[in-house]
């Protein structure tokens, strides 16, 4: 029997100086929340074992995670973050990111492609794209490696939904879709895992019956109408027949 080895990252620590949101969120909060919500998910798929390199007890090093990494000799590594810009305050760079190591390994820029793909579709964010960068956990990684930036702190839009349950459940379930696709990975149940429901910017998704039998699902909610045709028209590529209702 093959079992899929897989770590995930949160990105750095309680404790870990200036990795917070200007009015004090910090990074850790998020990215152990998605973790443990990915972890979730993930046990409910057949021949799967998940590590962490992060530690709730103290803030683990770069090199201590990579380390731990190489020596469980695991198959993939996920690192979760959420971004920042500019010198700490507000502003509005905002949107959704992924990282892998700039030689660009075949299976982890396929892998981060899914990863953004998911996120930018289930949150309706920016989509920045894939990016390369010489990051510590991508570089000294033994087995493919990729960093998902979730959001940005520094955006008062975003870090409120860095705080929310439901998109951090969002996020994990994306993170966890694009590793089920990318490597085959079968439910134990029939039913895919899930943990909540399809997230919006502000309120639930909503399900309504028509006067005409037809049931409608809210995809997104959005303050900007440039944003609700983003993903309008992502949907619309994705297959789906996508319209824009004002209130």
């Amino acid at each position: 029997m093959i079992v899929m080895k897989i770590m995930l990252d949160a990105g750095h620590g309680y404790n870990t100086p200036g990795k917070r949101s200007p009015d004090g969120m910090r990074e850790y909060e998020f990215s152990r929340a998605v973790a443990n919500y990915a972890r979730q998910l993930l046990v409910n798929y057949k021949n799967v074992t998940v590590y962490f390199s992060h530690s709730d007890q103290e803030d683990v090093s770069l090199r201590e995670r990579t380390d731990k990494a190489n020596r469980l000799d695991v198959d993939i590594f996920v690192s979760i973050h959420a971004n920042a810009y500019g010198s700490g305050g507000w502003n509005n760079t905002g949107g959704i990111e992924t990282y892998v190591y700039p030689t660009r390994p075949p299976l982890a820029y396929e892998l981060a492609q899914k990863i953004q793909r998911n996120l930018v579709l289930s949150t309706g964010l920016e989509n920045r794209g894939v990016k390369t960068a010489d990051f510590h956990v991508l570089r000294e990684t033994k087995m493919d490696a990729v960093l998902a930036e979730c959001g940005f702190m520094t955006n008062q839009e975003e870090v409120k939904l860095l705080r929310s349950e439901t998109y951090r459940k969002t996020v994990a379930e994306a993170i966890v879709k694009a590793l089920a696709d990318q490597f085959k990975l079968q439910p134990i149940s029939k039913a895919a895992p899930s943990l909540a429901p399809a997230p919006t910017k502000s309120p639930a998704p909503a399900t309504n019956k028509s006067a005409g039998g037809r049931y409608k699902v809210q995809a997104g909610a959005f303050d900007d109408e440039q944003n609700a045709k983003e993903l309008a028209e992502r949907l619309k590529k994705a297959g789906f027949d996508a319209y824009i209702d004002s209130d």
